[in-house]
């Protein structure tokens, strides 16, 4: 029998350095509005002011609990350094009972 577990799920950042990156990721940690948060570097291409960019950039992959998304964007937007950074949340559908557990203990 599958079930939907659209209360946890998946926010997508980039971050322009790594040292942003862990900073951004220790402050979601310390503040449990996430309970991990994966870090990558990553080669970005995107239009910004009519302009393509090519950006090494550090991806985060923050997993939470989505009912504490308004809090998490807040933060996030706070301490980036990009005008409009990117945080896109996406819904874990389907997960292992005891990550899923682990998620919602260490987000409060």
């Amino acid at each position: 029998m599958e079930q939907q577990f659209t209360r946890y799920g998946i926010v997508l950042v980039t971050a322009s350095s790594e040292a942003e990156g862990k900073a951004i990721a220790s402050s979601l940690i310390s503040s449990k509005l996430a309970a991990c948060v994966s870090l990558f570097p990553v080669q970005s291409i995107y239009t910004w002011q009519e302009e393509i960019h090519h950006e090494q950039e550090w991806q985060l992959i923050i997993k939470t609990d989505l009912t504490h998304f308004n809090t998490l964007a807040k933060k996030i937007q706070e301490l980036h350094s990009y005008e409009v950074p990117e945080i896109i949340a996406l819904p874990i559908i389907e997960g292992s009972q005891s990550y899923l557990n682990w998620i919602g203990a260490n987000v409060s």
